[in-house]
């Protein structure tokens, strides 16, 4: 038995143990993120089922993305100085209950807080999932272990139109949408009772008392909501409201606060809730930015996709999704590879990976373009193939790389930001995706026909996405160089 910096102890856990943890931990973070995506293809079955407004399908959506946000942090630091397992169970029991009252919601308002609240339990729990690969695995083993939690959260990103489209397809236009959210009940179930039986508590209480810090936790919350909100209700239809960008100068006032009170938090001898020196790691600072716009990117390029394939082409929401089966599939085997790679070749396998997402990329363009609508799903489904390759090779060993330097006792709090990241950027690029791809389409003249104008609009919201994937490949680059020329210190003789 060892013990840390904080007097925490850690109790030393079996291969099997540490496995059978590890897959269960694996499957509810994959669960969670699956009502990022599926729930986007139930909208107009939402919107028949209750009359609901634009603002409140919107809300739908974001909602779950905002507190899902909001939970990360706070969560993550309650993990790292109380008990992972208790929050992981807690934040699954709180995520399961509320999917029930999605499922059973009678209105769009229930339906509409139960996302909150849903939301609220991803939140909580997924901090844990990394907090306790930090501690479960070490070495090769760690690297091995988030390659496998990359190729799950790919699987589920990608996979989630799909299953959405299938059970609205099984239940109908009007009830179907319920469908996908019964299904997180028996999962949740099976997972909580798994969770109690095979997850450990891996660390006993710290001798000494470790607090959180409840005004950082108000400001961060007023940080992110300003940040968040204006990208999280941008739907590029014109008929948004230009007053929320104003909410930005709230974002910049309160991120100054943040800082400046957890530094004075921070002198006083007590722990922050985020401790800024995290930032000083470069590993985690390159990681948790390329990660970022990484996913500004990623998810923007399923959204215009889908909406290309159904808006543009008229392909129903299940054919639609699974366009991107392909990618779920390659990027699912390329994530388990670059964890055992990602030991050998460090940043040079996520700038070879960005690459290839980058060459998929401009292939979807051209699939859309230059083929016969006939063929254009089946050509984006083989760039959808060829991404998913470079896709596998960028999250899982740049998770690896990015969490490397972190102390164990902070794995849960430093996985918790990066994930906040991946929030935020999502919300961001989905928003600047969106507003040129509407934008686009309501400029076009009316004398084109609807597959050039829909041409048009998927080929100037791809280049949102050709940027955010150019500013990752840079970020990677520049850390690759670092990290080239430290070494070339270290050994001067090589």
């Amino acid at each position: 038995m060892t013990t840390d910096a904080l007097g925490t102890r850690s109790i030393p856990i079996s291969h099997q143990a540490r496995w059978r943890a590890y897959w269960v931990c694996v499957a509810v973070a994959g669960l969670t993120i699956l009502d990022l995506s599926k729930v986007n293809v139930a909208l107009p079955s939402i919107e028949k089922g209750f009359d609901a407004t634009s603002t409140e399908l919107q809300f739908i959506v974001s909602g779950y993305v905002l507190t899902f946000g909001l939970a990360l942090v706070p969560s993550g630091r309650l993990g790292d100085i109380r008990s992972r397992k208790v929050f992981f169970v807690v934040g699954l029991s709180i995520f399961t209950l509320a999917s029930v009252a999605c499922a059973i919601a009678p209105s769009s308002t229930v339906l509409l807080i139960a996302r909150l609240i849903q939301g609220v339990g991803a939140g909580i729990q997924m901090p844990q999932v990394l907090g306790l690969i930090q501690e479960l695995f070490q070495g090769k083993e760690r690297a091995k272990a988030f390659g496998l939690f990359g190729a799950m959260i790919g699987i589920a990103t990608a996979f989630g139109p799909t299953i959405g489209g299938l059970l609205i397809a099984i239940g109908g236009a009007t009830d179907g949408w319920r469908a996908i959210f019964w299904m997180n009940l028996p999962l949740g179930v099976i997972a909580i009772v798994l969770s109690v039986w095979l997850i450990p508590q891996t660390r006993t209480k710290s001798k000494r008392a470790a607090q959180l810090d409840g005004v950082g936790v108000l400001i961060f919350a007023v940080t992110v909501i300003a940040l968040m909100w204006p990208f999280l209700f941008t739907t590029g239809s014109g008929s948004d409201d230009p007053a929320r960008w104003w909410l930005l100068v709230v974002f910049v006032l309160a991120l100054a606060g943040f800082i400046a009170w957890e530094r004075r938090y921070a002198a006083t001898g007590r722990d922050p809730l985020v401790p800024l020196s995290l930032f000083s790691i470069s590993s985690y600072r390159n990681g948790t930015l390329l990660v970022t716009v990484y996913f500004a990117a990623l998810p923007s390029a399923f959204l215009l996709t889908t909406l290309y394939l159904q808006q543009g082409l008229g392909l129903p929401p299940v054919f639609a999704g699974m366009v991107t089966i392909g990618f779920a599939l390659t990027s699912a085997f390329s994530s388990w590879r670059g964890g055992v790679l990602v030991q050998r070749y460090g940043r040079a396998l996520v700038v070879f990976g960005l690459s290839f997402v980058l060459v998929g990329a401009g292939l979807l363009v051209c699939a859309a373009l230059l083929t016969p609508p006939e063929w254009t799903p089946w050509a984006m489904a083989a760039a959808m193939f060829v991404a998913g390759i470079g896709g596998g090779l960028v999250v899982s060993p740049n998770q690896t790389l990015t969490l490397n330097d972190i102390p164990v006792r902070q794995g849960g709090l430093a996985g918790s930001v990066g994930q906040l990241g991946q929030r935020i950027g999502t919300a961001i690029g989905s928003a600047v995706a969106l507003s040129l791809f509407y934008s686009t389409l309501a400029a076009q003249p009316k004398s084109e026909s609807q597959l050039g104008q829909f041409h048009h609009a998927y080929g100037y919201g791809m280049l949102s996405v050709a940027l955010f994937l150019a500013i990752a490949f840079v970020v990677a680059v520049v850390d690759l160089g670092k990290r080239i020329r430290a070494r070339n210190e270290d050994d001067p003789d090589d």
